[in-house]
């Protein structure tokens, strides 16, 4: 009977496998995402800075591009010097990223459009399905729709359909 307690803990501790590497890759979202499509924005407030190039949106922040969907308290929009379009954003305060059936939290995210990199930091979580891995950071690549978790990484992986 001891024999198989122990079996049965050492097949729990396989299921959920703590990663202590220096990073993970995984797929992330269902397709990758064309970084030149409109951005669309909703929220409580914004507040734009003419001389510094920004716009600060707050209070229940929602911004979409394609299939992509990024919730937050606060994104501030950063534009291209040139006034053709926007550089980057940085949203900030219970972050939340979806794309497809994958979703991911965060307490920030920096979206470099130019770059087509997404980089979520502080507490981020991972849900694909039954499955889900934490880190200290994770970075999408858009473009070929895969990411890269770093810094205390951990998974927990479903092995089938039947938990």
């Amino acid at each position: 009977m001891g024999l198989r307690i122990l079996l049965t803990a050492l097949f729990a501790a396989l299921l959920s496998t703590s990663v202590m590497a220096q990073g993970a890759s995984v797929a992330f979202g269902t397709i990758a995402q064309d970084t030149s499509l409109p951005v669309e924005v909703s929220s409580d407030e914004l507040s734009v800075d003419q001389q510094t190039g920004t716009a600060i949106f707050t209070g229940n922040v929602v911004i979409g591009q394609g299939e992509m969907r990024l919730s937050a308290a606060r994104v501030m929009v950063v534009y291209r010097a040139s006034n053709d379009g926007i550089a980057k954003m940085e949203a900030t305060g219970g972050v939340t990223l979806v794309s497809g059936k994958d979703a991911a939290e965060s307490e920030r995210a920096d979206y470099s459009i130019d770059d087509g990199t997404i980089v979520m930091s502080g507490k981020v979580l991972l849900a694909q399905g039954a499955s889900a891995l934490s880190a200290d950071t994770m970075t999408i690549r858009l473009r070929d729709g895969t990411a890269r978790m770093s810094g205390n990484v951990r998974s927990r992986l479903q092995t089938s359909g039947n938990n």
